[in-house]
Order: C-alpha cells, then sequence, then structure tokens
C-alpha cells in the first residue's frame, strides 16, 4: 500500500483548536502556509506531531475522503469519532457518500458505547444511529 500524505491540504492547520499555539478553531494557525503547510514544521509542538488525520491512517477510506475533497477532516478520539468541517463548506457532512458513511459509523460505535460527532463552526451535531 502507497503511503498517503497531506499534499495541500492545511485542514488540520485551519480547524482544530490548538491551545498550545493559542490557535482557536476555525482560524489558520499563524505558522502555516496555505497550500504549503507549517513553516514551524522540524520545531512543531508535540500535539502537532502526533496527530494524522484518519485519511492518512485508514487506507479503508475512499479518494472521496481526502479532506481537500471532502471538505473535512475526520479523527478519532477514543470512543468519539470527531469530524471538523471547513465552515466555508458546512453542508457538506449532509452530502453523499458522507452522510450514509458517518450514519453507518454511528451505527458501529453506538454498538460499543461510542459515537460520532460533528463540528460546523460553532454548531455541534451528534450523528443518530440506525437502530436495528
Amino acid at each position: 500500500m502507497e503511503p498517503r500524505s497531506c499534499g495541500a491540504c492545511t485542514l488540520c492547520c485551519r480547524l482544530p483548536e490548538i491551545d498550545q499555539l493559542s490557535k482557536p478553531a476555525n482560524m489558520l494557525c499563524v505558522n502555516c502556509v496555505t497550500d504549503q503547510g507549517c513553516r514551524i514544521y522540524d520545531d512543531r509542538p508535540e500535539l502537532c506531531r502526533d496527530f494524522l488525520c484518519s485519511w492518512m491512517t485508514d487506507h479503508d477510506l475512499g479518494p472521496e475522503w481526502e479532506p481537500t475533497v471532502a471538505k473535512m477532516m475526520v479523527y478519532g478520539q477514543g470512543d468519539q469519532l470527531t469530524v471538523l468541517v471547513d465552515p466555508d463548506h458546512p453542508q457538506a457532512w449532509r452530502q453523499e457518500p458522507y452522510a450514509n458513511q458517518l450514519t453507518a459509523w454511528a451505527t458501529e460505535a453506538a454498538g460499543r458505547g461510542g459515537y460520532v460527532i460533528v463540528f460546523v463552526g460553532d454548531d455541534v451535531y451528534k450523528v443518530a444511529p440506525v437502530n436495528s
């Protein structure tokens, strides 16, 4: 399997809040050069070093899940699957193929006590699982 790369994606430098850098959510990090990446890459905080979105780690995700295509970034946190949606594309997570996949993930997660949470700007949504 060929390793994936971030390419021109910088959503992880924009969407999450990063306390260590005093960076609020949904604002580009001051150390990020759009479409290029981190200016302080070799000296970036450990939190940034350790982070990889699911696109980078889950090779079962198809090309539609590449963050710049999907307009969202997905990653796991324990029993929670977190989805950070680009606020410039707030409906992306409600469109296909994403909506069905998020519901499937929510249904699978619910079976083990987990859930899928979606952040769009200041709004937070919990994806409802399908009851079987």
